[in-house]
């Protein structure tokens, strides 16, 4: 009797189902809709027009664009990351680790505020940079960073937990039948940590393109060469232009679900590929 009760520790099940859909349709579902609606009603004629003006199509290179190159970076960098912390010991590891949730934990106009303040002609990093020919703030580099600092943990923290698991036996055996570092890595690891590397990448893309504290501080915000979707959003809502903000939205929504799919398709794949290996 004890052991059945202690399967249900919180209310029932029509209780507990009930409260997460009711948080479900309020938070998500009913907002959803409402766009949607707002878009519905304007036919597909304005709606055309609307996300096809100069200024959208603009905005949707810089957008897609940084995300893009912020991904690829992230997909480098947070791939060695993950591999130094997993594979390497090494004074600080453990604080090293915990700066890289401090995206999740940083608000994102804080986080913009000290990139501008460090990219700026006197900052720690402008005064080195600008001498170069190399300016950040106020030009789609500074958006692409400021993408990179807010997405880059979602490739470590995909990748991390299957180098933690990943066998050290195997590698061991590879290498004890003449393979080579490089060949253990990719008939190896690689076809391990492929999954989550791209579930990775596509939650740091679709995070890059959501983005909009840390960017609109650092980008300048000049229509059709630093001007990003979010932010076009917003202007068309200080507008009172609904209908545009709505339709300029349901764009970056199907983008999203287009994500969510593909990271749940990747997932599902990891799942497969494990199993048929053990």
């Amino acid at each position: 009797m004890a052991a059945r009760r202690s399967k249900h520790l919180l209310p029932g099940f029509g209780v507990t189902l009930g409260v997460t859909m009711l948080y479900l349709v309020i938070i998500v579902v009913l907002p959803l809709l409402a766009m949607l609606l707002k878009v519905g009603g304007m036919g597909w004629p304005e709606f055309w027009r609307i996300i096809s003006m100069p200024r959208s199509l603009a905005a949707y290179r810089v957008t897609f664009g940084s995300a893009l190159a912020a991904t690829a970076f992230n997909g480098v960098f947070g791939m060695l990351m993950a591999w130094v912390l997993t594979r390497y010991r090494f004074p600080g590891k453990r604080l090293l680790d915990a700066l890289i949730d401090l995206p999740f934990a940083l608000p994102t106009a804080v986080a913009g505020l000290t990139l501008v303040t460090l990219f700026s002609q006197t900052g720690w990093y402008g005064q080195f940079l600008e001498p170069l020919g190399i300016k950040v703030n106020y030009s789609q580099l500074g958006i692409i960073v400021a993408m990179i600092f807010t997405s880059i943990p979602f490739v470590v923290r995909t990748v991390q937990p299957v180098l933690e698991d990943l066998q050290v036996d195997l590698e061991e055996a590879a290498k004890t039948l003449g393979a080579t570092n490089w060949q253990v890595f990719t008939r190896i690891i690689a076809p391990v940590i492929l999954p989550a590397f791209m579930a990775g990448c596509v939650l740091s893309f679709a995070r890059s393109l959501g983005e909009f504290g840390a960017v609109v501080f650092i980008a300048g915000n000049l229509p059709g060469l630093t001007e990003i979707v979010s932010l076009l959003i917003f202007i068309r809502l200080d507008e009172y232009n609904y209908e545009a903000a709505a339709a300029l939205a349901l764009i970056l929504l199907l983008t999203a679900f287009a994500t969510l799919f593909i990271t749940n398709a990747l997932q599902a794949w990891q799942l497969r590929y494990t199993d048929r290996t053990r």
